[in-house]
C-alpha cells in the first residue's frame, strides 16, 4: 500500500509518502507562502527523491479541515486533481484528529487548538485507548473560554497542540487548572505523516471517498461571507 498525503489546512504545507507502514518521505513548510506556489512541486520533489511514480499510489489521503478556507480549498483541489487522474480514491482525514496523531500512544488528553480569529479556536478532545483514537469532543469552533471548562471536566493531564498556543497560552495558563503542558516543535503543529497514518487507517476500513465526492470541513463560514450577512443585515 503506498499513500500520498496532503496536509494545507493552515500557514504549514506538507506532504508525505507511506509505504506500508513506512514513511519514506515527508516535506514540510511552515513559512508565509502560498500553498499555490508550494504544493506540487513539494509532492513532486519528494516522488523524485524516492523514485516513485504517481500511478503507484493507492490513494490520496488529505486534510479535510477544518482550517484556513484558502488553505482547505489548495489541498482539497490537489488532492481532488490526483485522484481524479489517477483514478484513486481519496482519504478525507480530519484535521484535528490528524494532529492529535503526532502524539499516538501518549496517556494524556490531545487538545489541538487551531486560531479561529475573533477569540474562537477550531478544537477538539482526544486521547488514545485501547490503541485507538477516542473523541471526547469532535472538531468544534468555539471561544477559548467554552474550552477551557470542557477541558477541566475531563480531570486528566492535558497537552496542547496547534497554532493556537502562542494566542492563547497565556488565557490557557491563567484559566485551566487541570494540570497541562505544551507540544515541542516538531510535534505542535500539522504534518503529512499523521495525515498518512491515520489515512491508511481509514483506507483499511473502507473509508474513502471519490474524487469528485470530496469537499473540505470548514465548520464556519468564511469571514467574507460573514462580513457580507452583516451588511446585508
Amino acid at each position: 500500500m503506498k499513500i500520498l498525503a496532503i496536509e494545507a489546512s493552515s500557514l504549514v504545507c506538507s506532504t508525505a509518502i507511506l509505504t506500508d507502514d513506512i514513511i519514506t518521505a515527508e516535506y514540510t513548510i511552515n513559512n508565509k507562502v502560498t500553498h499555490s506556489q508550494t504544493l506540487l512541486p513539494m509532492i513532486d520533489e519528494i516522488c523524485k527523491m524516492t523514485d516513485t511514480d504517481v500511478s503507484e499510489f493507492d490513494a490520496i489521503a488529505v486534510s479535510g479541515g477544518p482550517g484556513s478556507f484558502t488553505g482547505l480549498r489548495i489541498g482539497s483541489a490537489t488532492a481532488k486533481g490526483l485522484a481524479y487522474a489517477l483514478k484513486v480514491p481519496v482519504v478525507n482525514v480530519p484535521t484535528l484528529e490528524a494532529m492529535a496523531y503526532n502524539f499516538y500512544g501518549t496517556d494524556k488528553v490531545i487538545c489541538p487548538i487551531m486560531d479561529a480569529r475573533r477569540n474562537q479556536v477550531y478544537t477538539g478532545i482526544y486521547s488514545f485507548e485501547n490503541n485507538g483514537l477516542s473523541i471526547y469532543l469532535d472538531s468544534s469552533a468555539m471561544d477559548i473560554m467554552e474550552l477551557i471548562p470542557k477541558l477541566q471536566e475531563i480531570d486528566k493531564p492535558v497537552i496542547f497542540t496547534g497554532d493556537g498556543i502562542p494566542v492563547f497560552r497565556d488565557i490557557i495558563d491563567k484559566e485551566l487548572k487541570t494540570p497541562h503542558e505544551y507540544g515541542r516543535a516538531g510535534f505542535n503543529r500539522q504534518r503529512a505523516s499523521s495525515v498518512a497514518l491515520l489515512g491508511a487507517e481509514l483506507y483499511k476500513a473502507g473509508k474513502t471517498e471519490k474524487a469528485e465526492e470530496h469537499l473540505p470541513e470548514y465548520l464556519r463560514m468564511s469571514q467574507a461571507e460573514r462580513e457580507r450577512m452583516e451588511k446585508n443585515g
